[in-house]
């Protein structure tokens, strides 16, 4: 799709799976893992991307459309390799996600984080996210959430 500066952004595939596991942990600083079941590229692979370099995978992103409400996606887990952050690429893998949701005629975009996440509600905030939150117990009892949401433009897509 993209290949610029020695990267090179593209859709995931299913066996992109163990590569992605294999390094969120690290990625992320704690475990997330779990948050991640292969499921998410079996059956969401055509609307999730990832960014390969010299050095092997540099990036990726984890979108789905929504079944349940048809004017939406949902980005459900992004990493940067860590030596890779603050160049631009997350907002490429972001803006390439928007893109593909657009010609599938989705208008809005979601996403969550906790709410001790300061880089990743800094990040939406700058990507033009509108900020909900922290929504008490959005995923069970204590265990609040930032809701993001961005409403798409027509020159988004």
């Amino acid at each position: 799709m993209v290949v610029d500066q020695g990267v090179h952004l593209r859709l995931a595939e299913p066996d992109d799976y163990g590569r992605i596991v294999g390094v969120v942990d690290d990625w992320w600083g704690r475990p997330i893992r779990s948050i991640l079941p292969r499921l998410y590229l079996d059956h969401f692979h055509r609307t999730s991307l990832v960014v390969e370099d010299g050095d092997g995978l540099a990036g990726f992103l984890v979108g789905l459309l929504s079944h349940s409400m048809p004017d939406t996606a949902y980005i459900h887990a992004v990493g940067i390799a860590p030596h890779l952050r603050g160049n631009g690429l997350a907002r490429r893998l972001y803006q390439q996600f928007f893109d593909l949701v657009a010609a599938e005629h989705r208008t809005k975009v979601k996403a969550i984080t906790s709410p001790q996440n300061y880089g990743s509600i800094a990040f939406h905030t700058a990507m033009g996210f509108t900020v909900i939150g922290p929504v008490a117990d959005y995923d069970g009892p204590t265990v609040d959430r930032i809701v993001f949401q961005l409403q798409l433009s027509p020159a988004t897509g």
